[in-house]
């Protein structure tokens, strides 16, 4: 018998066991005891395989939480306490993540303020709102300097990272508190940056001059995996150029880009066009001669056949412009609106003077209303616009569609315009276990997809500063060519504020002197080094790699949520790969959405979240995780309270339950050997064949049939076995059969109670805690051979099936369940009557058989000839 089944002290059950008061009362303990602390020098000491380390999401420090990141992030934690009484030790850190736009956006809205690059910082500055703003348009936000809204930002973040610390806390989630991280604080940035210089140093990060994607309301450039496709409305207009032989007519829903066509493009094997090719056109209106090309990229079964080629009006104008060395004419800028001066290429053409008058400075919107007048005038509008929904690029997070201006930013190369890298990121992929397995076709396509390289920089305040300054040459413009990077010592820095090693801060700006990069990295550049970060690959003081670097990295398992593979998953592979030639964990977890009732995604954005506060205090933090458990990786469930009452019932079940079944008296000795009848030895049959299964499911990441295979055994257990034996338990039928009756019930309960506490950790504790000293939660995870039990599982059942039609007899006879039973015929399989004769006495016991029973064969479980006598109630 294993030493987990004695009690090291005599029980403590309560009259009145509760779930009122769980999470305050054990997870002050935990914290107190650091039942969850990661043993860093056991980890330094021993090998790798003894540690598992969990990659976990940094959540976004806006807001709040909703039961999105509840069912996500339990699942981590229930895999997490597995591996914890599995016998492993555990490295499971949390993060926060709080740069970026989201967090901008919150305190934009929160404090009514917008940052302005060209203020200067006021020491003294209030916000003239703390989260109580009437309006969040950008007219109505004070402009204040990049630092005081930093300031602002930090405040912001910190205020919501400690609630966010205080719900996780109430969820029961078991992180080493004492291993945390903010993606902008002083470790986490001085990581980024010093994986992004070796990125440079390497060429592996670059600067170039290139259209990009900008999102005009938020001022800033977007890469491809932040994109979303939408419909738009908009107008089909089909418009006449002017070609040698007549008209050349193409469709477009962006009239206002005629201004900065530079082709016409229509397939190679079009015959339409073949007399066109090489030849040239006029635009309309501005008169602007251009080429007619030929690219296989041109649709010839869209629209007229022949599209015009702006620079940019699409992506599909990117590639045309790239790979057929076609000039630059842009006119859309970074503010959304055409440049208000009259571009070069129009000077002295029949429409500069339409330009400078109708459209300089205007938004794209009434730009096209301009050029629609202008073309009906000129006869070049073939017919009126026809109303389309077209798809158009959004920001993830943005309200208006992307634009594509020139401008310089940095990228990090990511197999978009490299086929051997591409090939070694897809099979960086395939060293990845992804759970489930499919998930990993979805990483597959999408870098096997990507069509440039990874754009790094953004023109926001709150983030990690590139860190880079560009020495001015004798006119004071930029030399981009040769940056000044610092020390990685020094790290980290912010150009925007700091003068370069060699320089002084007089020198910024001035010819001769030098001009820090104003960017920021983008949010993913930071989190996806989150490995790194929390695993010390830079010491805190710069001065080299952690030692426990080696220990956790690669570390076991990413957990997070399939939308992202795309971004987190996808570039966190990429930057282990530079740096290590690794991947950089062995697995990826990957979890489902949470769908409202209408079966969308359940996020901030949409406004269409349930806070887990409420539900947490109605129902029980364990109920809610019974929820959460119940969902597979990879699969999106609904949100449902219903599932969520199922958790709480099991849970006071387990609470009443377990009273029930230490209520018998204590069990000294060998309790294995004590076992002796045949529904004893059936039951904890059953059990083994439980634990070895709920433990399969662990190991294949399958948590919920773990779970599924725990509670039918339980209930099984609370409706029939504990009404079968709790007359044998009292010692009705001899001390010998009362002893097996209790070491089972103690056995199973020891068992049980870990099988739960994965997912169930308060209710588990707190019954633990009667009996055991220390925590169910470090305890170890039962195994098949300490469960004793070589009976056979089908005993239970079989008589569990005859106390059933028993039952129903009394029922339909609407006599109570106390009512005896002088007389029945049994009827059912040979093997069942043989199973229900071994356990006869229980059968009676329970069952209130006071008189004769026969056994006759058939083919169902029935009774047969049952006489029932009615007992009053005792009275009250």
């Amino acid at each position: 018998m294993t030493e987990s089944f004695l009690p090291s002290r005599a029980a403590s059950v309560p009259d009145k066991p509760s779930l009122d008061g769980l999470e305050d009362k054990w997870a002050a303990v935990w914290q107190e005891q650091d039942t969850y602390a990661f043993d860093r020098e056991a980890a330094l000491a021993g090998p790798r395989e003894a540690v598992f380390a969990i990659d976990t999401p940094p959540p976004t420090a806006s807001g709040s939480l909703h039961m999105g990141h509840v069912f996500s992030y339990t699942h981590t934690d229930c895999v997490a306490r597995y591996k914890r009484m599995a016998g492993f030790n555990v490295f499971y850190p949390i993060g926060w993540d709080d740069n970026g736009l989201p967090t901008e956006k919150r305190v934009q809205n929160y404090y009514g303020v917008r940052g302005d690059a060209a203020l200067h910082y006021d020491p003294e500055f209030v916000p003239p709102f703390r989260g109580d703003a009437r309006s969040t348009k950008a007219a109505d936000e004070m402009p204040v300097s990049r630092q005081n809204f930093i300031e602002l930002c930090d405040e912001l973040t910190v205020r919501d990272e400690e609630a966010f610390e205080s719900l996780f806390r109430r969820i029961g989630h078991s992180y080493d508190w004492s291993i945390t991280y903010r993606t902008i604080d002083d470790h986490s940035r001085a990581t980024a940056q010093q994986a992004f210089l070796r990125n440079l140093a390497r060429g592996e990060a670059y600067q170039a001059e290139a259209p990009g994607l900008w999102d005009v309301t938020f001022q800033t450039a977007v890469a491809q995996a932040e994109l979303e496709a939408r419909d738009y409305p908009g107008h089909y207009h089909r418009v006449a150029f002017h070609g040698p032989n007549g008209p050349v007519h193409i469709e477009t829903t962006r009239p206002e880009l005629i201004p900065s066509c530079v082709a016409l493009i229509a397939h190679p094997d079009d015959e339409r066009f073949q007399g066109l090719f090489g030849t040239t056109v006029t635009t309309p209106v501005f008169g602007v001669e251009v080429p007619v090309l030929a690219h296989p990229g041109a649709e010839m079964d869209k629209g007229a056949g022949i599209a015009m080629c702006c620079t940019f009006g699409d992506l599909t104008d990117v590639i045309w412009w790239r790979e057929l060395q076609l000039p630059t004419r842009s006119v859309i800028t970074r503010s959304g609106r055409l440049q208000g001066e009259t571009p070069a290429w129009l000077e002295g053409t029949p429409g500069e003077a339409f330009y400078a008058e109708q459209l300089a400075g205007k938004t794209p919107f009434g730009a096209r209303a301009a050029l629609v007048d202008a073309l009906r005038e000129s006869g070049d509008l073939d017919g009126e616009p026809k109303p389309t929904q077209r798809m158009a690029n959004f920001y993830e997070r943005g309200e208006k569609p992307l634009e594509i201006v020139t401008s310089r930013q940095w990228y990090i190369r990511n197999g978009g315009r490299d086929a051997e890298l591409n090939a070694a990121l897809i099979a960086r992929g395939e060293e990845i276990d992804f759970h489930p397995a499919f998930m990993r076709s979805r990483y597959a396509n999408w870098v096997s997809g990507l069509n440039g390289d990874w754009l790094v920089s953004r023109q926001r305040f709150f983030g990690v500063p590139i860190p880079v300054w560009y020495p001015l040459d004798a006119d004071g413009e930029p030399v981009y060519d040769t940056p000044i990077v610092p020390d990685e010592s020094s790290l980290p820095v912010d150009p925007a504020a700091n003068p370069p090693a060699g320089y002084t801060e007089d020198q910024r700006g001035v010819p001769g002197g030098f001009v820090g990069d104003p960017d920021v990295l983008d949010t993913w550049a930071t989190s996806s080094l989150s490995p790194q970060i929390a695993g010390g690959w830079r010491n805190a003081d710069g001065t080299g790699t952690d030692p426990l670097f080696d220990k956790v990295f690669p570390m076991d398992v990413r957990p997070q949520g399939h939308d992202i593979i795309r971004t987190w998953l996808f570039s966190t592979v990429v930057r282990a790969h530079f740096e290590h030639g690794s991947v950089p964990w062995t697995d990826a977890a990957i979890s489902g959405w949470i769908l409202d009732p209408d079966r969308k995604k359940m996020s901030k954005s949409r406004g269409n979240v349930v806070t887990p506060e409420d539900l947490l205090k109605e129902h029980s933090a364990d109920a809610v995780r019974y929820w959460a458990a119940s969902g597979r990786l990879g699969t999106d469930a609904a949100y449902d309270t219903g599932q969520i009452k199922v958790g709480r019932r099991l849970a006071i079940k387990v609470l009443n339950a377990s009273k029930f079944a230490l209520s018998f008296g204590s069990v000294e000795g060998d309790l294995a050997a004590q076992v002796t009848e045949p529904i004893d030895l059936s039951l904890l049959a059953g059990l083994r064949d439980v634990v070895a299964k709920a433990t399969a499911g662990f190991e294949a990441w399958d948590f919920t049939r773990a779970l599924e295979v725990t509670e039918q055994w339980f209930w099984s257990f609370c409706d029939d076995y504990l009404e079968l034996v709790k007359d044998r338990a009292y010692g009705a039928q001899g001390e010998a059969t009362a002893s097996s009756a209790r070491a089972t019930l103690r056995i199973s309960l020891d068992v049980v109670l870990r099988l739960f506490a994965p997912v169930l950790p308060y209710v588990t504790e707190e019954v633990w805690s009667w009996t055991h000293d220390g925590s169910v939660h470090r305890a170890s995870w039962p195994t098949v051979d300490e469960v004793p039990g070589s009976g056979d599982p089908a005993v239970v059942g079989s008589v569990g099936a005859a106390l059933a039609v028993v039952r129903k007899a009394k029922s339909e006879a609407k006599v109570g369940m106390r009512a005896e039973v002088p007389s029945m015929t049994l009827v059912g399989p040979d093997a069942v009557l043989a199973h229900v004769r071994s356990a006869e006495g229980d059968l009676r016991a329970a069952g209130k058989l006071t008189g004769i029973l026969d056994y006759a064969e058939g083919d169902e479980v029935a009774a047969r000839d049952i006489e029932l006598v009615a007992v009053p109630r005792p009275p009250a």
